[in-house]
């Protein structure tokens, strides 16, 4: 499916007003996320995926003890599966300021691709001199995921245990960006991604 049912739109909505959280198994078809795994892959043997860094745009550095995913943004125009899913979660965005009043202008999205081993330590997606980035958006692009294998996105909600999800294809997560620590945990095989966030009007400097 290139578009979320009601019921999808409905329960992230509740979810964030809630927990602050959601988890949505298979929210995109099989056919779908195989295609945007098969565009990451295709990007990755391009030598598209960069290390990425630590911080903010020209200020990034990469610190490989910190993380160790390699990524490229999004752009509309490189491809007709990424542009399918640029729309799809513009209709996100929409639901989500017309239920929440959350004042999102953009989505911004990479995809990350993980080697064996690699990980992303403890952190939220806010950065202390930017506050435009409201929502957070992770969807899976890795069939058959074992438990054993590791790589989950382990969440750390207040007050309450810790919640591991496991990269499993079409599994979209989606939190509030400055409310919710999260990390990687390294895994024994590839592990793929599309990461964004959702912004709205802020204080970044110049």
């Amino acid at each position: 499916m290139d578009t979320f049912s009601t019921s999808q739109l409905q329960q992230i909505c509740d979810d964030l007003a809630g927990p602050g959280w959601s988890l949505q198994p298979m929210a995109l078809s099989v056919d779908f996320s195989r295609e945007l795994a098969a565009e990451c892959r295709r990007r990755a043997e391009q030598g598209a995926l960069k290390t990425a860094g630590v911080g903010r745009a020209a200020g990034a550095q990469v610190q490989e003890g910190i993380r160790g995913d390699a990524i490229q943004w999004l752009e509309p125009g490189q491809a007709p599966v990424s542009d399918r899913y640029l729309a799809l979660m513009d209709t996100l965005r929409g639901e989500l300021n017309r239920q929440l009043y959350l004042g999102l202008e953009d989505f911004e999205c990479h995809f990350a691709l993980y080697e064996p081993g690699a990980f992303y330590q403890k952190h939220v997606d806010r950065f202390r001199d930017d506050d435009r980035r409201a929502v957070s958006a992770v969807l899976y692009l890795n069939e058959a995921w074992l438990a054993e294998q590791g790589g989950a996105l382990r969440l750390y909600p207040e007050g309450v245990e810790p919640k591991d999800v496991l990269p499993q294809l079409g599994t979209l997560a989606v939190f509030l960006s400055a409310n919710l620590p999260h990390e990687v945990l390294p895994s024994t095989r590839e592990r793929l991604s599309l990461t964004g966030w959702f912004r709205r009007r802020g204080q970044a400097p110049f």
